[in-house]
């Protein structure tokens, strides 16, 4: 598979004009599976919540999801993207797969980070897999990389490829996804943006870049900069990811002792 990545700096609320410069990026190149930023046509900062539901949209109904089901048809590729969800009276921080046939599913933000918790209700879709023939995807978002439980239930549930759209401005994720793969052995593609926002008299919120796709042996096989955009895919064979076992005595998973695990 032609795996990738694109890592920009989106203008905080301007959902068409995000969108635009992702289709003609897009237009460019050609690959099987592309990872977009989380809420990566809205971006972040928010100063309230009226400023949510605003950008929020409804999934797949709204214009990011139809457009980049759109795109995803025109380009003979599946996308994995953020964006704010609006379900009702409830908003989520959402990515959503989309593919040559259409939309096939959203997952919402189980680990919500810093002032996300203030505007979004934590997402009770639970880790999911879908198998798209060539490779079985999974999805998390941004701070879901702290909790090793949501790649190990990936994992557990048989994806290939963690598709990981983010807004990182800790540091650590980029390393940490290397021990996320290494323990798992899955492929992760860590799509993050670049840029700062500082809205409402609110600190700067400085986004860090390196996106990345790690291998399932934990090696790192391309890292972006730190502060400028970036267009990357990689040939990856997902089958890779099938094969746990370390050695002749030890399988990652057949290993698990798992009812000692439990509380």
């Amino acid at each position: 598979m032609r795996v990738g990545w694109y890592q920009f700096n989106p203008a905080f609320g301007e959902v068409k004009r995000n969108l635009d410069l992702v289709a003609t990026r897009l237009a460019q190149m050609s690959c099987d599976l592309m990872v977009l930023p989380e809420l990566f046509a809205s971006g972040y900062q928010f100063v309230s919540k009226e400023e949510v539901r605003a950008l929020a949209e409804p999934v797949p109904e709204g214009p990011t999801t139809q457009r980049l089901t759109e795109l995803a048809r025109e380009r003979s590729m599946y996308l994995v993207a953020g964006l704010p969800e609006r379900d009702r009276d409830t908003v989520y921080n959402s990515a959503v797969l989309v593919g040559p046939t259409g939309f096939l599913g959203v997952y919402r933000k189980a680990h919500l980070y810093y002032e996300e918790v203030l505007f979004f209700s934590p997402g009770e879709t639970g880790f999911q897999v879908w198998d798209i023939g060539s490779a079985r995807l999974g999805i998390m978002v941004c701070f879901d990389w702290f909790y090793p439980e949501a790649a190990r239930t990936l994992a557990l549930k048989g994806a290939d490829i963690l598709c990981h759209p983010a807004n990182l401005v800790l540091p650590h994720c980029p390393d940490a996804m290397v021990t996320r793969c290494l323990e798992n052995h899955v492929f992760s593609v860590t799509a993050n943006r670049i840029g700062y926002e500082e809205r409402g008299g609110k600190p700067r919120l400085t986004y860090i870049g390196n996106s990345e796709i790690v291998s399932p042996t934990g090696k790192i096989l391309h890292r972006a900069p730190g502060d400028q955009e970036d267009l990357t895919v990689l040939h990856l064979d997902p089958l890779e990811a099938r094969n746990k076992a370390l050695n002749p005595y030890n399988d990652l998973l057949r290993g698990r002792p798992a009812h000692l695990y439990e509380l």
